[in-house]
């Protein structure tokens, strides 16, 4: 289930829910359980996630990072503006090979043109398994 902040745009939340954070977040098999401009959380399974060796991809690390730095963006974007990513990075620390990890996405500048979260992934025991920071520009529609 997904919490969402009560005052959010209707339009918004149709989209987002619908949507479910959009087709590569599906495909991925990521989760958004709680939704909003300053902190937002979601989970992604390792299975089908993988690379060559077993390992979860470095890659998926920065698509579920990027999803929820964008999502909480677009949240604060509010409805007649919307976000478009300008920068993104990854620390990887820990690898994983099963189970699920969640993504934790914490509002470091939420300004009128730019906002930058970073995001902590950690496997099921809470080790932290990379750090992604990004940076969304808000455009006008």
């Amino acid at each position: 289930m997904t919490i969402l902040p009560p005052d959010l745009d209707p339009a918004l939340v149709a989209r987002l829910v619908e949507s479910g954070g959009g087709g590569l977040a599906k495909r991925m098999g990521i989760e958004l359980l709680e939704l909003s401009a300053h902190y937002s959380v979601a989970r992604m399974p390792v299975a089908g996630n993988t690379q060559v060796v077993g390992l979860l991809h470095g890659g998926a690390h920065v698509v579920l990072g990027e999803s929820l730095g964008s999502i909480s963006s677009a949240i604060h974007a509010g409805p007649t503006r919307y976000a478009v990513g300008i920068e993104i990075n990854a620390t990887h620390s820990r690898s994983i090979t099963e189970g699920w990890v969640t993504g934790t996405c914490t509002a470091l500048v939420l300004g009128r043109t730019l906002c930058t979260h970073e995001i902590v992934m950690t496997d099921e025991s809470g080790r932290r398994l990379s750090t992604v920071r990004m940076t969304n520009m808000l455009r006008d529609l």
